[in-house]
């Protein structure tokens, strides 16, 4: 069965992912910070361990298949911890998915990524990281996939979305919104297909189902 560790677990659309990929048949490894956050996986018969992006967390990558990297700071913090978990992080994840020899790696990255030159002020620094540590990954010889979604709501899922593999819609896609958990069943699909050929995916809502916009 294959071992998926998903890096960032606690996060909101981290949760929707360990589950999705359970009920696909995977076996998902939830990487969480804090003792009082293994509970709501393990209820759930979701493995955990417990890791520090921050820290040495090297041991969470042992006996793992693909790597899912889905952790972020928040909307709350500054740019210190931004860099610290958005772009040192991810590459961090990057370095110790290859020193260990895993071969397939899945980043939730954020739009516009590609390019953040039209975002506010307040938010140029988290996509400043994200774009670095997208551009990190490319310069791998990982399988790889790139998920950039548009703005996140807690809307129904609705299995229903937009996907582009070419920023030719950004203006479109940067004010497009997409319910997390359809974002977690895009990031589901991608590593069951093992859709990791390269590409970036621009993910909004829209009319396709899932598997067909894939």
């Amino acid at each position: 069965m294959t071992r998926v560790l998903v890096v960032g677990a606690n996060g909101q659309v981290a949760r929707h992912l360990t589950e999705k990929l359970k009920e696909k048949g995977l076996d998902p490894v939830a990487m969480v910070r804090k003792e009082d956050q293994v509970s709501h996986f393990e209820k759930n018969g979701i493995e955990t361990v417990l890791a520090d992006l921050e820290k040495d967390f090297s041991h969470a990558f042992d006996n793992v298949d693909t790597v899912v990297f889905a952790a972020g700071s928040g909307p709350h913090t500054g740019p210190d911890k931004t860099i610290i978990i958005d772009q040192e992080g991810a590459i961090e994840t990057i370095d110790n998915t290859v020193a260990k020899g895993i071969k397939n790696f899945v980043m939730l990255s954020g739009l516009p990524s590609d390019g953040p030159k039209n975002t506010s002020d307040n938010m140029k620094h988290y996509y400043y990281a994200k774009h670095r540590a997208d551009e990190y990954l490319k310069g791998t010889d990982l399988n790889f996939a790139i998920l950039r979604p548009g703005r996140l709501t807690d809307d129904a899922e609705t299995g229903k979305v937009r996907i582009d593999e070419h920023a030719n819609a950004s203006s479109e896609s940067t004010d497009g919104r997409v319910p997390r958990q359809d974002v977690a069943e895009v990031l589901a699909q991608i590593v069951d297909r093992n859709n990791l050929s390269g590409q970036t995916y621009y993910l909004i809502g829209g009319d396709t189902a899932i598997e067909d916009a894939l």
